[in-house]
């Protein structure tokens, strides 16, 4: 005698069966239509798991959070739809293009069944591929003997999604300011826990810029990543409709410039806070470099470049596209280098 699903129970698209992907993922593997800006290419498939229930956590910015209106499986996530697919069509469709496929990210929900879906998911993942897979993972629901499982089952990279500089800030937007179930304290030892079990460079925090902070709180947030063998993927506020922040305003690109630049040569080891010099309301006067130090630094290009996990040839593979600025003369993360013109702008935005 076997079960058979109701029609109900085999009209749910959860996972591990299925999985939501990011529309730049979608295009990327030819499952969805379109072009990027200034022929743009991501090289990492990013899938997010899905349950009918959704997401418990509250978080005021995100556009999967429970505080938000309509059924989760409807909702946007960084702007953009993020379409369902089969994990069987995944792994066909990476099998079609694994030339543009230099890793995949798994990112997690606050569900109580995520811990043991991640784990199910990641094994088939590593077993179809030779393609590294990072896991962004949701520390309110592991414990470290979950990281140790993530490990086994073949993850090399760990995301913490702390996002918010300052402990007061994240409390506001994450935890008891929006009552929901993260702990500032938590992220913090599951990111420790994380370099201590994948090692330095394998694990490292998003940190979202424009959330009341100041530069100098920011530039502290992500020395401490770097100090305790970290790194930082940063993002600039960009606000999702219909989301509790959805009037809160981008921050000012000088701004986000300054600490792009911050964050480029703390996480590189060129400069640190400790050489920073900041004006009396936080902001950034001083990197700790002479002037003409600091111009080479900027004519690179490297510190607008969107920061996330590497693939399999060093490079940059999870560049997200124009996922915190919408395509056009003011990208906030370059998904590429950024041509001559682009750096003439960039210092004009800076001044």
């Amino acid at each position: 005698m076997f079960y058979k699903k109701t029609s109900m129970e085999a009209n749910k698209k959860e996972i591990p069966e299925y999985l939501r992907m990011s529309l730049a993922a979608a295009m990327t593997l030819g499952f969805k239509p379109g072009l990027f800006y200034r022929n743009a290419r991501l090289y990492c498939i990013n899938v997010l798991l899905t349950y009918e229930e959704g997401c418990a956590a509250r978080c005021a910015y995100c556009g999967l959070s429970s505080n938000r209106p309509g059924a989760y499986t409807k909702k946007s996530f960084i702007r953009v739809t993020w379409p369902e697919y089969s994990l069987d069509q995944i792994i066909e469709g990476i099998s079609n293009r694994q030339e543009r496929v230099k890793r995949i990210c798994i990112s997690m929900v606050t569900n109580g069944r995520a811990v043991k879906d991640t784990n199910e998911i990641c094994k088939r993942l590593r077993s179809s591929f030779d393609i590294p897979v990072s896991l962004l993972i949701s520390p309110t629901i592991l414990k470290f003997e979950d990281l140790e499982a993530f490990k086994a089952a073949g993850a090399d990279k760990i995301g913490v999604a702390i996002d918010l500089a300052t402990e007061e800030l994240f409390e506001k937007y994450r935890g008891k300011g929006v009552k929901g179930p993260h702990k500032w304290e938590r992220y913090w030892q599951c990111l420790a826990g994380s370099l201590k079990l994948f090692g330095k460079g394998n694990a490292g925090s998003h940190f979202m810029a424009g959330m009341g902070e100041t530069e100098k709180e920011m530039c502290e947030a992500m020395q401490k990543v770097r100090d305790m063998g970290g790194n930082t993927h940063l993002f600039s506020f960009f606000p999702e409709a219909s989301s509790p922040m959805s009037d809160h305003p981008m921050p000012p690109m000088a701004q986000y410039r300054r600490i792009q630049v911050a964050r480029y040569l703390i996480d590189n080891s060129i400069s640190d806070i400790s050489r920073f010099s900041f004006d009396d309301s936080g902001r950034i006067i001083e990197f700790g470099l002479s002037s003409a130090d600091i111009e080479k630094v900027i004519e690179t290009g490297e510190p607008f470049r969107t920061s996330g996990c590497t693939g399999y040839d060093g490079e940059v593979a999870c560049n997200r596209p124009f996922a915190n600025s919408r395509p056009g003369p003011d990208i906030r993360n370059f998904p590429f280098k950024p041509e001559e013109a682009d750096i003439t702008r960039i210092k004009k935005q800076m001044e």
